[in-house]
């Protein structure tokens, strides 16, 4: 295990070195020796992640030399770690392939291939140590590193318009989260067991918290880790940011880097923290749901492609966050074989979402490589330009629609059998709660397909609606490769459930008051759930939905149909000669939704119509315009900038560059200080 941890340490260390170098990262070579250290790094990662999941041994290595303060460098890699480890492998290696591809389109200098080739290799570097850090100090020090490597991603593409706004809105959410984390964990290591921070000595010490200590504790880790996430009301930042980012970044940063928000509340929940009373879990549950609701209505109305797909990643990681939220809530009802299913679960579609999400950024990153937009209203009729990419696309878009038999069917129909034993719970309460959240998961689930015939529809079917999607060309074979990698995941996930799940449930065995044991599943040519609750085959379903419109030419041929090669017309609906103005565009397409939760949008809408000059029965020109209100921002985060900025201009006034009052403001601080130590009763 020691070898695998030094490979990819050093991959990723070589992969940021190559590209270094003044003109590092730049040529084909250049390219390909910073895409080698991320998939190296990321294979060796994996590898050892698998190997601590297979043998139940954890992976241990302290360095106190190289950071001698605070209980020094301290990894570990237990079951917990090793999925997560494996997830950021999982997505990083197809990231990588592509990346080598479509980074080459910054040759022409409007972006820097050394600081994306270093800032690629540090991200995926830090992100991984995330996963083994065994002390309050690595664990902050890796996490501040993630998110410092992000934002510089996220800013590649600095002259781009928004771009600067977006890594603004990002830095200032993160680093609200990072102070939030420092919090909790101050709290945590604030006791006598606490020591200098070891994870050990704060799983002992966690007993001896109160109630109130501890649940404080768990809500400032919740906010700072739901941050990071992009969980609702904490996502303003996400579909800023991902569509801002280069398309692999994003595929990274939406199917891998959001998961460390729910490794991070697993890990102090969860493991740290042992559990909690049934509100914690109900709290985790209803934002869950919420998340998975609006963020897939919202994704509904977004016309920019990569938008779209940002905000169906809120939707996607609440989903993730109702089965640990249902988890955390059967743990403490005690129904400890139900919370085992939850969180098997809530891993399950985290894996899932690495594989179609990635996929799906991927496959918009070649549209936006080929047309030079992210506005679906301008595409049109790339399936017969980018065949291919169409190709992958529609396999991720099916995948995260839920349709069997891809991974998400599998991921979001364990969901559903793990959710339903909430419902007969005795506590009328909790009971109503499960029963809306499997309601908003089912309404969430059919508005993912909706929002997906849209995305997939208006970008690839029809004729192009510009002169840039007409001259589309397919993306290079690195791209094709990195997306036909994920393809043959969501496939292998969809087929063989089986082979993964019980290995999700050696990872949350133990932790947090669950079963010592992995749950049990009957694994033959279908998944049966314990006590067989529920059974599903996706193997046989698969050969179902392969045999029966196999049977149709069959039936065809027997009844002696005319297998004929006929061309004609597309019916025009009694027009002659279509135009790409007869087409649904992204805004028509939504429209109905639109209509149905208008007390949600709150629409604006302006209409202008022009006549023509020389008779006002004939119109020239009308134009529609109509934007979507956000809530979020214009009642909690509009206020709060503003009254931020309202102090800040007040405390300005203390900055009066006068070396006196200066010394003057720090002997007020010592008097106060001084004070508050000799204050009876300290």
């Amino acid at each position: 295990m020691q070898t695998l941890f030094l490979a990819m340490v050093s991959a990723y260390v070589l992969g940021a070195f190559v590209a270094l170098p003044e003109g590092g990262g730049r040529g084909t070579l250049g390219r390909g020796l910073v895409a080698l250290g991320a998939v190296v790094g990321a294979g060796a990662g994996s590898a050892l992640g698998a190997s601590v999941i297979l043998s139940g041994a954890p992976f241990t290595l302290s360095v106190p030399e190289l950071l001698p303060i605070a209980g020094g460098l301290a990894l570990r890699l237990d079951s917990l770690g090793a999925f997560f480890l494996v997830l950021i492998g999982l997505g990083a290696i197809p990231a990588a392939i592509y990346g080598a591809g479509y980074s080459a389109a910054y040759e022409d200098g409007r972006a820097s291939l050394r600081l994306l080739g270093v800032m690629l290799n540090l991200f995926l570097l830090t992100m991984s140590l995330v996963t083994l850090a065994d002390n309050v100090l690595t664990f902050l020090l890796m996490w501040e590193g993630m998110s410092l490597t992000s934002y510089f991603l996220v800013i590649t593409e600095s002259g781009e318009e928004g771009t600067m706004r977006a890594g603004l809105w990002y830095a200032a959410m993160t680093h609200a989260g990072l102070a939030l984390l420092l919090a909790a964990f101050v709290l945590l290591t604030a006791y006598p067991r606490g020591g200098p921070g070891a994870f050990a000595d704060l799983r002992a010490g966690a007993a001896s918290l109160s109630g109130t200590t501890r649940s404080v504790i768990f809500l400032l880790a919740f906010l700072g880790f739901g941050s990071k996430a992009g969980i609702v009301p904490l996502h303003v930042w996400l579909p800023r940011a991902h569509p801002a980012a280069p398309s692999h970044v994003s595929a990274l940063m939406s199917g891998v880097m959001i998961k460390m928000g729910v490794y991070g509340i697993l890990r102090v929940a969860l493991d740290l923290l042992g559990g909690g009373p049934p509100w914690w879990g109900a709290l985790v549950l209803g934002l869950g749901a919420a998340s998975a609701l609006l963020g897939i209505l919202y994704a509904l109305m977004a016309n920019d492609l990569k938008r779209l797909l940002a905000y169906s990643s809120v939707e996607n990681i609440g989903i993730v966050f109702i089965g640990v939220g249902a988890g955390l809530l059967f743990g403490a009802r005690g129904l400890p074989t139900a919370a085992a299913l939850a969180f098997v679960a809530a891993l399950y579609h985290a894996l899932n979402h690495t594989a179609f999400k990635g996929l799906l950024f991927m496959g918009a990153g070649s549209v936006l490589h080929a047309t030079h937009t992210r506005d679906m209203n301008l595409m049109g009729g790339l399936i017969k330009r980018m065949p291919w990419t169409a190709l992958f696309f529609l396999i991720g878009a099916v995948a995260i629609a839920g349709l069997p038999p891809l991974n998400g069917f599998v991921g979001e129909w364990l969901l559903f059998q793990s959710l339903l034993p909430g419902v007969s719970i005795p506590q009328p309460v909790v009971a109503a709660l499960v029963t809306m959240a499997v309601g908003m998961l089912a309404l969430t689930s059919g508005l993912a397909a909706a929002g997906f015939v849209k995305a997939y529809g208006i970008t690839f079917l029809a004729i192009p609606r510009s002169e840039e999607a007409a001259q589309a060309h397919e993306a290079s074979l690195s791209m094709r490769a990195g997306m036909g990698l994920l393809v043959i995941v969501c496939i292998a996930l969809g087929l063989a459930p089986a082979a993964v799940v019980p290995l999700l449930g050696r990872v949350v065995a133990g932790l947090g008051g669950l079963p010592a044991v992995a749950p049990l599943f009957a694994v033959n040519l279908s998944l049966q759930m314990p006590h067989g609750f529920a059974e599903i085959s996706p193997t046989l379903a698969a050969l179902g939905l392969l045999i029966v419109p196999g049977l149709v030419p069959v039936g065809m041929f027997v009844l002696g149909a005319n297998r004929r090669l006929r061309v004609g017309d597309t019916w025009g609906c009694g027009r002659v000669g279509q135009t790409p103005r007869m087409e649904y565009t992204a805004t028509s397409f939504a429209e109905p939704l639109r209509r149905v939760f208008a007390e949600l949008y709150r629409p604006t809408k302006e209409l202008t119509v022009d006549f023509h000059p020389d008779s006002k029965y004939f119109v020239q020109a009308i134009e529609y315009r109509t934007d979507i209100r956000s809530w979020f921002e214009e009642f909690l985060y509009e206020p709060l900038l503003n009254a931020t900025q309202w102090v800040s201009r007040r405390i300005r006034r203390l900055q009066s560059g006068s070396l006196h009052g200066y010394v003057a403001y720090l002997f007020i601080v010592l008097v106060l200080m001084l004070g508050a130590l000799l204050w009876p009763g300290k």
